[in-house]
């Protein structure tokens, strides 16, 4: 993504904001577009990493990263895996991402299982997936994904010996 319009348009914005108010303030504004250059970059910078991590917190497993190539952005969506609504089943029934052979989500094919939660836990996810928005299925589908690959989701963290570490408990 290349910054250099929206900082166009924000020098032109200030220059048309300096006219109005008369030439010192032309000449003031004139200054300060060197050193607001590389400040609107930063800032912008700033609000679209921000908007890059909201958005992968709603698209976990999948994820959206923000990397900078020289002074351009570049985002690399690696998109959920999909699942067919018919899929999912009521009465426990789960389908899971990536096949026994599958090294990534979204390859490979799909699985089900079925998983019978003590009547508190069942309450508690419906209650999570329905505060995510998600049905059920998706909403563990997700939190798996996540806990079984840690390095790609925000909530991991590293400890002092450079591990990943994920807390919780299964029963």
């Amino acid at each position: 993504m290349e910054l250099n319009a929206y900082i166009e348009a924000l020098r032109v914005q200030l220059a048309t904001a300096a006219a109005a108010a008369g030439d010192e303030a032309m000449e003031l504004a004139e200054r300060l577009t060197g050193p607001l250059d590389a400040a609107a970059r930063l800032i912008l910078q700033d609000a679209l990493s921000d908007a890059a991590q909201e958005i992968t917190r709603e698209l976990a497993p999948g994820s959206v990263e923000l990397r900078l190539r020289g002074r351009e952005l570049i985002f690399v969506v690696t998109p959920a895996p999909t699942f067919d609504a018919a899929d999912e089943q009521p009465g426990g029934d789960l389908e899971v991402a990536a096949g026994r052979g599958s090294e990534s989500p979204g390859e490979g094919t799909t699985s089900r299982i079925t998983f019978r939660p003590p009547d508190f836990l069942k309450a508690r996810i419906e209650d999570a997936a329905e505060r995510e928005g998600l049905s059920v299925n998706a909403f563990l589908v997700r939190t798996l994904t996540s806990a079984l690959d840690p390095g790609r989701t925000p909530s991991s963290r590293t400890d002092r010996t450079g591990a990943t570490r994920v807390d919780g408990w299964f029963r």
